[in-house]
């Protein structure tokens, strides 16, 4: 199997439209649609459905696309690597929602300015999931938050550089009293992410008083903080979030506040990667970063944040 094959193949499963596959690739659609029968017949089973609204990838299509991402993104980072003319080719990077909205948008414009040659592959998920598709060569970096004190990995799993410091803030109703522990709280629903979110992880602790308090508490799960903060503005739930997202989103709507605790996040990658494109982004990040610049440096160990 070729990489140009699998990287038609992944264009297809994609976009779930040969037409429009052939049209991303510079291809004919006749073209695109032999090179994914041929693949079924290397591999002697269907991987995808064909359906008059499109191509679906079957269970064995969605497992035979994850190690085509694997094996095209690992080819792409050696070419990179033992060809280090400088910053080009494509860099995956993955992030948290909050990180993309409240801290990436002026970065990611200046190192395009910078580095017009490297395409960035940008996706957003929860830290648990971006470490998984860390792990797993989907991405080449994400930003992830990590409590202090505490640590995911095994000693040898990422290397992380600390970068922003996100101030973790409690957000109620319009006119909610004022809450000094989580039985205070008039509403009885945490608007919060899919497990795997940090901030959620957290959320949960602190109302459950880290374990001593039986938990009373519903959660009610979104996809965009926008929606955390209009279901809290509405009065039905609470929420945490950053105090650099909140600040994004106070015009459209009244809410109460109250500080938490603090939490880092990394920029974390597999321990040994260094490709041109990477090393220009960290650096650039850098710049950036609003903790002190003695706490910048790569960790490489289980220790604490």
């Amino acid at each position: 199997m070729d990489f140009a094959a699998l990287a038609v193949f992944r264009t297809v499963a994609k976009e779930q439209s040969v037409t429009r596959a052939a049209e991303l690739l510079g291809r004919v659609p006749s073209n695109v649609t032999t090179r994914i029968q041929q693949i079924e017949e290397a591999v002697g089973v269907p991987l995808f459905l064909r359906e008059r609204k499109g191509m679906t990838l079957t269970a064995a299509g969605r497992t035979y696309l994850d190690y085509a991402d694997r094996i095209l993104n690992l080819a792409d980072e050696a070419i990179q690597v033992v060809n280090p003319a400088g910053p080009a080719g494509v860099l995956r990077i993955g992030s948290m929602e909050c990180t993309v909205a409240s801290r990436l948008p002026v970065p990611l414009a200046r190192f395009n300015q910078r580095w017009p040659e490297v395409t960035i592959d940008l996706s957003t998920a929860p830290t648990r999931q971006l470490i998984d598709s860390l792990l797993a060569h989907r991405i080449d970096a994400a930003l992830i938050a990590v409590p202090s004190g505490e640590w995911w990995l095994g000693p040898q799993d990422l290397d992380t550089v600390p970068v922003f410091r996100e101030d973790l803030v409690l957000v109620l109703p319009p006119g909610h009293p004022e809450v000094r522990h989580a039985a205070d709280l008039k509403p009885k629903a945490l608007a919060a992410f899919a497990p795997g979110c940090t901030y959620r992880m957290l959320a949960e602790e602190w109302l459950t008083g880290f374990g001593t308090v039986k938990g009373r508490f519903s959660i009610h799960e979104v996809r965009s903080y926008h929606a955390m903060f209009a279901c809290t503005a509405a009065g039905s739930c609470f929420s945490i979030m950053p105090r650099s997202v909140l600040d994004l989103l106070r015009h459209t709507g009244a809410v109460e506040e109250k500080a938490l605790m603090r939490v880092d996040t990394y920029l974390a990658c597999r321990p040994g990667f260094s490709t041109p494109a990477f090393t220009a982004f960290r650096d650039l990040l850098a710049g950036f970063s609003d903790i002190e610049a003695g706490a910048i440096e790569v960790r490489a160990d289980a220790g604490n944040p």
